[in-house]
């Protein structure tokens, strides 16, 4: 076995995407309606989409105050919890919330690191195919049961599919078998090189056996679970037994307010109603006036309009172009996000900075009469019915489309608006591909496998309907690919494959802003949508 340091930060440097730079405070937020969770999945939020990323400092806690012991921190969320059980749960907002009750192997760091959680070091076999984890001792789960190797067991054969029923992650894909040869040692073993496999290792460790996750969810973080009520609140109480006491909450209680309304949510915030808007525009940070933070920076996910590439004329690539053409980005940027968000040109961000491929912003500058061109060659030359499906309680992604109908009328193609709830988007277009075209934004993540994988052809939440064999060769090929520099240019030619087959429009990445009282210290941003209240706490007087 080939031993990597306890510390988990060398090799992963290489595999994770590199240090992000903060903007300035006050940027437009973006908030964001998300899937991501297991199923890495889109994203969006309070003023359009979630996933906040960048190498983010903690507040200024000011030098002369100091940490005040317990107290609520309230938080307007713009979506319901799409399901407590961190596995059967697409929604990054709930996973963002869900987070602080469920630790991983593993756990996120500022700097796209992989820092130690309920692992507290690994190794990984010469061939690539084995890694054997050993577990923190004393970790207790909230209902009181210690946290031993068959809790792993448990977890992952779930995850694999390994129980004998379906599988519920693609990410344990490679699974081949599970071994624990004592009470704090794992080893799981692969079918073959995945490359992506280690950064899977964030997700949650569930109690063996305890199948009421999405009624009284259990982990082992540093909040519990107190309550759930549908279209008003989800509570979460501090964890007396954390395992790591360095990391534990100084905060006592959590509540995160359901509030669908970006304006409502600012509007409390300064009647002190609400403690934190995770997602604020420009326009709404100004409403606040003194007394209050805002921290801002890129969020690593990607702005897209999707379209579903089985239904007639979508299916043609020409057409597909045609509309790539006809949208300009820069007028959706300036007037959507307020000038805060950066250009993309494919499905990854340039946060990820080691697998962007540059340029690809460019391929499809806006230009009408090129659009028309290529709707003649494809029969379409006087245009076509267009069906545009956004989730009602995002402004961010509703405002866009509206611009987006209004360009495609310069080149004959006549969108119509369909606003449907979140769940409904969930279960019509994320789940069954049930739509023409959609506005949404896709999280970023910790590996570019989980970004990109999206597309292949066998991943079943592939709602672009996007099939192409030399793309999945090469995702196939970056997967097992062990050489960084090797998989990076896997990662870029098949990015710009996606360009070249327009199998979306990808519009931006949007800055995001997150606003609270400027007592509550101790904010942090992350690569992932991440909201890490243990860290957070109320500045005494």
């Amino acid at each position: 076995m080939l031993k990597l340091r306890n510390s988990f930060v060398t090799v992963l440097a290489a595999l994770m995407i590199t240090s992000l730079v903060l903007s300035g405070c006050g940027t437009n937020g973006t908030g964001g309606n998300s899937s991501g969770g297991n199923s890495a999945a889109p994203t969006t939020g309070s003023k359009g989409n979630a996933g906040n990323t960048g190498n983010a400092k903690p507040q200024d806690t000011g030098a002369s105050s100091g940490k005040q012991a317990g107290g609520t921190i309230r938080v307007a969320m713009a979506t319901e919890p799409d399901n407590l059980d961190p596995y059967l749960s697409a929604a990054t907002d709930t996973g963002s919330m869900m987070d602080n009750v469920f630790d991983g192997l593993f756990e996120a760091g500022e700097n796209s690191e992989l820092v130690p959680a309920l692992a507290e070091s690994y190794q990984v076999s010469e061939d690539g195919l084995a890694y054997t984890f050993k577990l923190r001792q004393g970790v207790k789960f909230h209902n009181g049961s210690g946290l031993t190797s068959k809790d792993v067991d448990y977890s992952y054969a779930k995850l694999a599919g390994l129980n004998g029923k379906e599988p519920l992650s693609s990410k344990f894909a490679a699974v081949e078998k599970i071994e624990t040869p004592d009470d704090y040692t794992v080893v799981i073993k692969l079918k073959e090189k995945d490359a992506a496999f280690l950064a899977a290792n964030i997700i949650a460790i569930v109690p063996k056996d305890y199948e009421e996750q999405s009624v009284k969810p259990i982990g082992a973080g540093p909040f519990k679970f107190a309550s759930y009520t549908p279209g008003q609140q989800l509570v979460l109480e501090k964890n007396d037994d954390f395992y790591d006491k360095d990391k534990a909450p100084t905060i006592d209680r959590v509540e995160f307010k359901i509030m669908p309304d970006p304006n409502s949510a600012v509007l409390a915030l300064k009647s002190g109603d609400i403690d934190m808007v995770p997602g604020i525009s420009s326009q709404g940070a100004l409403q606040l006036g003194d007394g209050f933070d805002i921290v801002s920076g890129p969020q690593n996910m990607v702005q897209l309009m999707a379209l579903n590439n089985t239904v007639k004329p979508l299916n043609d690539v020409k057409v597909r172009q045609a509309i790539n053409y006809a949208v300009d980005k820069d007028v959706i940027i300036q007037t959507v996000a307020e000038g805060n968000g950066v250009k993309l040109g494919s499905n990854m961000s340039p946060a990820m900075k080691m697998y962007y491929q540059e340029g690809l912003e460019k391929r499809y500058e806006h230009n009408v009469e090129e659009a028309k061109k290529l709707l003649k060659e494809a029969g379409y030359e006087n245009g076509f019915k267009l069906t545009i499906t956004v989730p009602s309680n995002y402004p961010f992604h509703v405002d866009t489309a509206q611009v987006i109908a209004e360009q495609l009328k310069a080149v004959g193609i006549q969108a119509t608006i369909k606003q449907i709830e979140w769940s409904s988007w969930l279960e019509d277009v994320y789940t069954n591909a049930k739509y023409e075209a959609t506005i949404i934004g896709l999280t970023g993540k910790l590996d570019p496998q989980e970004v990109l994988g999206r597309y292949e052809t066998k991943y079943a939440k592939n709602f672009f309907k996007f099939s192409n064999s030399e793309f999945d060769a090469l995702i196939g090929q970056a997967r097992q690919e062990i050489d960084v520099n090797k998989r990076a240019e896997l990662y870029k030619q098949a990015q710009t494959l996606l360009t070249d087959q327009a199998a979306a429009v990808y519009i931006m990445d949007p800055s995001r802003s997150v606003a609270m009282k400027n007592t509550l210290k101790g904010f942090k941003m992350y690569p992932v949508q991440k909201y890490d209240f243990a860290a957070m706490y109320y500045e005494g007087k």
